[in-house]
């Protein structure tokens, strides 16, 4: 029998590359695009040469269908797009297209083909906004207060749009922060965790950091691409939180990297005010109990244990 074909939209990415190594490893023809073309990531999990990549912007409708179209495939996994919330304040018009136009052309392309295909698209825990003393679900009602949020937020609507009124078999994980030696420099788990090593060699630096007492759900990437596989092998499409249930405050996070390499944080970090976003929640907390109980994954891995793996 021929290898069912995978497409993964944004397959140079953090997720993206773990994705197709996953998928490649069960046996799939795995088909991806990109819009920088760097491989880096694939390369650094050996697997460069056995992932057909192509250049693709997905603001162009006709491009997005053309490269769906050529793959022909079972699966698609919309992973692609602007992923800093931090950056979509600075550019919340090209967020919001990035995002949300993007997420309707991967739509419409889908919907056009002929054998139909199962979609699965990320979504974001940002979507919720502050969740306050409560952890949210798949039923909480969507609040997002960043333009990255918000865009998200839309993106996460079509898709329900989509499923809804055309039949799409078009699932969203509601993932919630991931992190894996694949991160983007962007990241403060990436950044912070860096400057720790550097420091602990005897860099004199310092660590700039905002506000502190934020209070996130850090995961694992590795096995969040798992969750995403399995959403996309049950017969009826559904939305999943996608996280560990465990939240942090970013102080506990930054402890945790500094005590991994021997050092008090305390010591070499300094609160910038003007390093706080406009709207940044307090507290974004997660109940991926729904994925558990009808996925059958639960996250192996806690804050504790992406602080220590990031530095090692």
């Amino acid at each position: 029998m021929a290898p069912r074909r995978a497409l993964i939209l944004g397959v140079t990415g953090q997720d993206g590359a773990y994705l197709a190594a996953f998928l490649l490893g069960k046996g799939y023809a795995v088909y991806g695009t990109s819009r920088e073309g760097d491989t880096w990531r694939l390369r650094e999990l050996g697997i460069e040469g056995r992932v057909m990549v192509e250049r693709l912007e997905l603001g162009d409708m006709a491009r997005v269908r053309e490269a769906v179209a050529r793959a022909q495939p079972h699966e698609i996994y919309h992973l692609a797009g602007q992923s800093s919330v931090g950056l979509s304040f600075e550019q919340p018009l090209q967020t919001l297209k990035d995002i949300a136009q993007g997420t309707l052309n991967v739509l419409e392309a889908a919907h056009a083909l002929k054998e139909p295909a199962r979609l699965f698209h990320a979504g974001s825990g940002d979507c919720f906004g502050d969740t306050g003393e409560g952890a949210a679900d798949e039923g909480t009602p969507l609040s997002p207060v960043s333009p990255y949020g918000a865009a998200k937020a839309a993106a996460q609507l079509m898709v329900t749009s989509y499923r809804a009124a055309l039949g799409l078999h078009a699932s969203t994980g509601i993932l919630f922060p991931h992190e894996s030696a694949l991160r983007g420099e962007r990241f403060v788990t990436w950044k912070v965790a860096n400057a720790a090593k550097r420091i602990a060699a005897r860099s004199k630096e310092r660590v700039r950091l905002g506000n502190l007492q934020v209070e996130r759900d850090w995961g694992w990437a590795p096995e969040y691409v798992e969750a995403m596989w399995r959403m996309l092998q049950r017969e009826a499409p559904e939305d999943y939180v996608i996280a560990t249930g465990r939240a942090a405050t970013l102080e506990r996070f930054v402890e945790m990297i500094f005590s991994t390499c021997g050092l008090d944080w305390r010591a070499h970090v300094d609160v910038d005010p003007s390093l706080f976003r406009p709207t940044d929640p307090l507290r974004i907390r997660a109940n991926p109990a729904k994925a558990a109980r009808e996925l059958g994954w639960k996250a192996r891995y806690g804050v504790e244990d992406v602080a220590r793996m990031l530095v090692k």
